[in-house]
């Protein structure tokens, strides 16, 4: 049977040249970089050059690069040290972020005792930007904004540079977290100033468990995990370093076939819509994700006109992998919190799936899913 993997929005295969690097570094640079002798000055090399790379691709300081294990760990350092640390009394989100912040924040707010509001979004899950000005207005205590530059359910993009324009204005900080938006986003932190950012190496076909966070000059970061001083300080623990040089040759590869992959990935999920739309009546598309100017190229979040029982299950028997936005499709006892968010009642009863894609897909793994969607709708 064919394999087809249409699910790159939650992890996406590695490149074979990441695979090589990592082999390499596990074969020949197993030191310990904090220790003295030649073995750990070479994995500190490593660990250095991989930490310049990264801030020269979003045009920062290397001191600002602080490697985690992921989005999640990087989310939870900015979100937990800003209430802890950096006397931030309020947090202005939205119902729709990742739950790496949403679940944060809550948890935040348990042992903080700050104040968390959200953001009105619209039907299509954007952020209604009078209302984040109103609420920025409104406040008379230290404040800061955590918005999603790519919503992993929709694709919707948020306007980075508006958001951090607000921010500057009202003296709030900004964090967004852009683990959807690294390698399907081009931007750095120069041309949008957004404060703080979160990044995990598996979204751009990189390894699992790896990732950075960018945070501004001169913030002190509170380390979450105590022990040794590794991170400048910030997170104990021994570096993942064939995992981070993965990470760098990833990234290198995302930004330097950027152009070329958002052509080709582009035109996969345009022809994706136009196939969706010649052979189903009444299909939709949730968010922005449809509309190429409002959302990342590479995620589609499909509304199929009535509940189709267990399509997902069914798509995977016919070997296709994508994700689900409700219940009845993720075999979760919750629905998405994002399509519950912007759906009405009626509306959400209907089966949506989210397709997402990459380099590795083409045009007839795409007609191969309608057929199996025409059979199974």
């Amino acid at each position: 049977m064919q394999k087809i993997y249409l699910d790159n929005a939650a992890t996406t295969p590695l490149n074979p040249e990441v695979i090589e690097v990592m082999c390499e570094q596990l074969r020949d640079n197993f030191g310990n970089p904090s220790s003295t002798h030649e073995y750990g000055r070479k994995a500190r090399v490593l660990l250095e050059s991989t930490r310049k790379q990264i801030a020269t691709s979003f045009r920062c300081s290397p001191s600002q690069v602080l490697f985690t294990s992921g989005g999640s760990e990087a989310d939870n350092l900015v979100l937990q040290n800003a209430a802890r640390h950096w006397g931030i009394k309020r947090f202005i989100s939205s119902e729709i972020e990742h739950h790496a912040v949403l679940h944060a924040l809550d948890a935040i707010k348990k042992d903080n005792g700050v104040t968390v509001d959200y953001v009105r979004i619209n039907a299509f899950g954007e952020v209604d930007m009078e209302h984040l000005e109103e609420l920025l207005k409104s406040s008379s205590v230290p404040c800061m904004v955590s918005l999603m530059m790519v919503n992993n359910e929709i694709g919707n993009l948020l306007n980075v540079s508006a958001v951090s324009a607000l921010c500057k204005e009202h003296g709030a900080l900004f964090h967004s977290d852009t683990v959807q938006g690294i390698g399907h986003v081009a931007f750095n932190l120069e041309d949008n100033p957004i404060g703080f950012i979160a990044a995990s190496a598996h979204k751009f076909h990189g390894p699992k468990g790896v990732g950075f966070a960018i945070v501004p000059k001169g913030m002190h970061i509170e380390p979450l995990i105590h022990g040794g001083e590794q991170e400048m300080g910030t997170r104990a623990g021994t570096e993942n370093t064939h995992s981070i040089a993965g990470m760098g040759k990833a990234l290198q590869m995302a930004l330097d076939n950027f152009e070329s992959e958002r052509e080709y990935v582009s035109g996969l999920k345009q022809y994706f819509i136009e196939q969706l739309k010649s052979n189903f009546n009444e299909i939709e598309f949730n968010g922005r994700s449809a509309d190429s100017e409002k959302s990342a190229f590479h995620i589609l979040s499909v509304r199929f006109p009535k509940d189709v029982p267990m399509l997902l299950f069914n798509l995977d028997l016919n070997g296709i992998s994508a994700s689900g936005g409700s219940a009845c499709q993720s075999g979760s006892n919750k629905g998405s919190h994002v399509l519950s968010a912007i759906l009405d009642e009626k509306e959400s009863e209907k089966t949506s799936v989210r397709f997402s894609f990459s380099k590795h897909n083409n045009r007839q793994e795409i007609d191969r899913v309608i057929e199996v969607l025409k059979d199974l709708i």
